[in-house]
């Protein structure tokens, strides 16, 4: 995994600029610190920051070839799972290697495809290829979105990177939001609406895309691939056995390392599986598999059963600690650390974000990093199976609107009465839910329950995933740790798109059809547990610490927060006796102060300027 980032310019020579493009490479250098690279040119500059995992030593970049008089430079980050297809598909089309690297199979794949080389890619991705005859830039972003690029047009060229703070490092790019921005933080955020980079004029690639960036037509972006509505024809047991191997297949496939590489261990279903499988795979190559748990200081003695979370982990990560005979690494965080990094969290996402879920997960990744470079986490089962409550529940799944964000009143009464009113006239949130339903895609005639459950897939992969794969991206990534996420392969995704509920709710249980495709693979206690949301603080020093911190913000008249919030809405949260779910049941009161405690922080931290 890596940074990238560049620099389009059809006006000036960019030669000049190599001081610029310093910055912007030391923005992302966290994304990669093994090594650093720049290629330079009259109108365009590649950045590269490396985590080396595949061929250390060959893997160096940005790399380059040429083919008759057109040279090809790329900058690449993320990782192909199936190198070894693509490259034997080469070798018969008379390529030749001098590396064992996927960025040298990737690269050579474009040369021959071009813009179609991102249909034969099975991984997670975001690059850049810069042709320097043809004077032409090619950007791509991987299916599911788990790898980011951003990008913001000048009037004479095209900025790009992985992360916002790369291109907020170029001083043509104003750390501005408009209305459009505050309406991202405040109605939509942690989430942000698909392509919005929230600041002015900062966008985002895409899932799925690709784009060409020419002196002649300016920026031209197309999508490659999306979920089909097909006829589901396979029998039960077809489906859990098509299941299974998809799973396994993806799982193995991710586990291809030149480095240490381990995996998230909740105790929960997903990262049970997950684990479960790499144990086996690795005792075949007669190596131990190491896993990783976070845990809050004091939660046993606070943790209150609830709807959503009806018992903690700790029990269920023993038991599979023993089930998978693997090396065990715990992490305990206590509420200090906690509270404190979530401005670190900020520098990380460059936004707010779900606040003590991000800090928690950036402290768990810096412990992770010390023992492997790699991991595998199960992220986005719960949108592709059906594991949330919004999917289960009947009454919320009905519901209009986002499910996990139903408090667009509630979130509306913390702005300052004048951009409350122009915040209600732009019906931002009515808007975006409607165009993501019109994006779904449905056989004809298809209504009930199975029109609802692919419209809530579809919500769920544009929107809610999303936000989870910001999270983990940048708070592994700050860290230098790959996160691998097995159930975001694509042949995953497509399939699930068309499987009756009936079939994933198999016997009336969240993922049934999960489940009984891996039951082979986890003891029954573990296999059967109800569903458990990442783990969270219950510790109540962690809600005077996150108060006491905004009251010393806003205890300033001059704290930027109170540009667009309420004061007495921020200490009406504060004293209160409301605890509104604000972003899911992972945010409620304390998670909610926490966010308005990073927005402050956000907004004196980037020198965010306010245009309406």
């Amino acid at each position: 995994m890596c940074g990238i980032a560049g620099m389009i310019d059809f006006s000036q020579d960019l030669r000049n600029y190599r001081e610029t493009a310093r910055k912007m490479q030391n923005a992302v250098i966290r994304r990669g610190p093994d090594q650093k690279g720049t290629d330079f040119s009259e109108h365009a500059v590649l950045i590269h920051t490396r985590l080396a995992v595949i061929d250390p030593e060959n893997g160096k970049q940005p790399m380059k070839f040429t083919d008759g008089d057109e040279v090809y430079t790329i900058v690449y980050n993320g990782e192909l799972y199936n190198t070894q297809e693509i490259r034997n598909q080469l070798l018969q089309k008379g390529c030749e290697f001098v590396t064992h690297s996927d960025t040298e199979v990737l690269l050579k794949a474009y040369m021959i495809y071009h813009e179609d080389c991102v249909k034969l890619c099975n991984g997670i991705f975001a690059f850049a290829v810069w042709e320097q005859k043809k004077q032409r830039l090619f950007l791509a972003r991987d299916r599911i979105g788990v790898k980011p690029l951003f990008y913001y047009q000048t009037e004479s060229g095209l900025i790009f990177g992985s992360e916002l703070k790369a291109i907020l490092a170029h001083p043509d790019v104003p750390h501005e939001i408009d209305l459009n921005g505050i309406s991202q933080i405040l109605l939509f955020g942690p989430g942000r609406t698909p392509g919005c980079g929230v600041f002015r004029n900062m966008k985002e690639i895409l899932p799925a895309h690709c784009a060409y960036y020419t002196r002649e037509n300016g920026l031209q972006i197309s999508c490659y691939w999306k979920l089909e509505a097909r006829e589901h024809t396979e029998n039960f047991s077809q489906t859990a056995e098509h299941v299974r191997f998809l799973l396994t297949d993806a799982i193995r496939r991710q586990l291809v390392s030149d480095v240490p590489i381990g995996t998230f261990l909740s105790g929960g279903l997903d990262s049970s599986l997950i684990s479960s499988v790499a144990a086996r795979v690795l005792s075949e190559q007669g190596k131990t598999l190491h896993t990783f748990s976070v845990d809050y200081r004091d939660n046993e003695k606070y943790f209150q059963k609830s709807k959503f979370q009806p018992n903690s982990d700790p029990a269920y990560i023993r038991q599979m600690q023993e089930y998978l005979n693997a090396e065990h690494h715990w992490t305990v965080i206590d509420t200090p650390q906690l509270a404190g990094a979530l401005f670190e969290a900020v520098e990380a996402r460059d936004l707010p974000g779900m606040v003590d879920v991000d800090s928690s997960l950036l402290l768990f990744c810096k412990e992770i990093k010390q023992h492997v470079t790699a991991a595998l986490s199960g992220e986005c089962a719960d949108e592709l199976f059906g594991g949330y409550p919004w999917y289960r529940d009947p009454e919320i799944r009905a519901a209009y609107g986002f499910p996990w964000s139903q408090s667009t009143a509630y979130r509306l009464n913390f702005a300052k009465p004048e951009l409350r009113e122009l915040l209600e006239d732009q019906h931002d949130i009515d808007r975006e839910y409607q165009a993501t339903l019109h994006r779904t895609a449905l056989l004809p005639d298809e209504a009930g329950t199975e029109k609802r459950m692919k419209e809530m897939m579809r919500l769920n992969l544009d929107w809610f995933m999303q936000t989870l794969l910001d999270r983990k991206d940048r708070m592994s990534m700050w860290n230098a740790l790959e996160v691998r996420v097995p159930f975001c392969d694509y042949r995953i995704a497509q399939y699930l798109y068309n499987i009756p509920w009936e079939f994933k709710e198999y016997n009336g249980y969240e993922k049934g059809l999960l489940r009984e495709a891996m039951k082979d693979y986890l003891p029954d206690e573990i296999l059967w547990r109800k569903k458990s949301p990442y783990p969270k603080t219950h510790n109540p020093n962690y809600l005077a610490a996150v108060i006491k911190l905004l009251e010393d913000r806003i205890s300033d008249p001059a704290a930027p927060i109170l540009q667009i919030i309420r004061k007495e809405a921020l200490e009406r949260l504060m004293y209160g006796d409301e605890n509104v779910q604000f972003y899911g049941q992972l945010m409620t009161k304390p998670q909610t102060i926490a966010y308005f405690l990073q927005l402050d922080y956000w907004l004196e931290k980037y020198q965010v300027k306010i245009c309406l």
